[in-house]
C-alpha cells in the first residue's frame, strides 16, 4: 500500500476542464466517448478483479511496429520520442534520432539522447495482461503496445525511471517527483478506462487514497476502437 502520502505536494494536479460525470453504465458506452469526469468518480468505475500472470510473455504485446505512420521508417518508439520532445532531435537515415531534448516527468530530469530514454507503457505490458488483456486478440495487444491515439498510453522518461517501476502498479509504485503523483493516477486510471482493463482490491484502494489526496484532478479517457 502507498504509505505517507503528502497531501500538499500532490497538488500539481491536471489542469480542469468541465465535465459531466457519467453513470458507471453509460462510462462504458463506446458510442457516448470521450468523457471527463473528477478523479474520484474515475475510480468507482474500475471494476474490481483478482490478477491472473499465468501465461504471460512480453512478445504478446508485439512493439514497437511501424507507427501511425508505417512508411516513414519510424517505429512506435521513435514516434513517440519525436512528438514529445521539447526540442526536436533529427532524424538521420533508419529514423535514428540525433541531438534534442526530453523532459522526464517522472523524475523531473532533462534528457539529451534518445538512448538515455525508454518509452513507458502507462499500464505496463505484465499489468495489462493480469487485468483483462490475457482474453484479447493478438492483434488486440498489438493495439494496446503500440497506442499512439492518446498521450496518456505512452510516455517517454528517463530509462531509470521507467526499470524503477517495471510492472507495478500505483500500490506499489509512484513517480519519485511526489509532485507529479495526480496526474501519474489520472493517466493510469485513463489507460485502464480506454481499455476496460480491470483493478486488483490493493490498488483499487491506492487509487482512492490518491483521489481523497487530488480532489481538483480530472480524468479523460475514449475508449479504445
Amino acid at each position: 500500500m502507498i504509505k505517507n502520502i503528502r497531501r500538499a505536494a500532490m497538488t500539481a494536479a491536471l489542469l480542469l476542464v468541465p465535465f459531466a460525470a457519467p453513470t458507471p453504465a453509460q462510462a462504458q458506452d463506446r458510442s457516448l466517448a470521450p468523457y471527463t469526469f473528477p478523479i474520484a468518480t474515475s475510480v468507482q468505475l474500475l471494476p474490481v478483479a483478482a490478477e491472473m500472470r499465468d501465461g504471460y510473455e512480453r512478445t504478446s504485446f508485439k512493439h514497437w511496429n511501424a507507427g501511425q505512420i508505417p512508411g516513414d521508417g519510424c517505429n512506435t518508439r521513435a514516434e513517440v520520442l519525436l512528438a514529445e520532445a521539447v526540442d526536436k532531435p533529427e532524424i538521420l537515415p533508419g529514423c535514428k534520432l540525433s541531438g534534442g531534448r526530453w523532459w522526464s516527468y517522472y523524475d523531473s530530469k532533462w534528457l539529451t539522447s534518445a538512448s538515455a530514454l525508454d518509452v513507458d507503457h502507462m499500464v505496463p505490458l505484465a499489468e495489462a495482461w493480469d487485468s483483462g488483456a490475457s482474453q484479447w486478440t493478438a492483434e488486440r495487444r498489438e493495439s494496446y503496445a503500440n497506442d499512439l491515439a492518446v498521450n496518456p498510453s505512452l510516455v517517454a522518461v528517463s530509462a531509470a525511471s521507467n526499470r524503477s517501476k517495471a510492472d507495478q502498479d500505483p500500490a506499489e509504485w509512484l513517480p519519485p517527483t511526489v509532485e507529479v503523483s495526480c496526474r501519474y493516477a489520472s493517466e493510469w486510471i485513463s489507460t485502464k478506462l480506454r481499455w476496460g482493463l480491470t483493478a486488483d482490491a490493493t490498488e483499487r484502494e491506492a487509487l482512492t487514497q490518491l483521489a481523497d489526496a487530488c480532489p481538483a484532478t480530472t480524468v479523460t479517457y475514449e475508449p479504445a476502437p
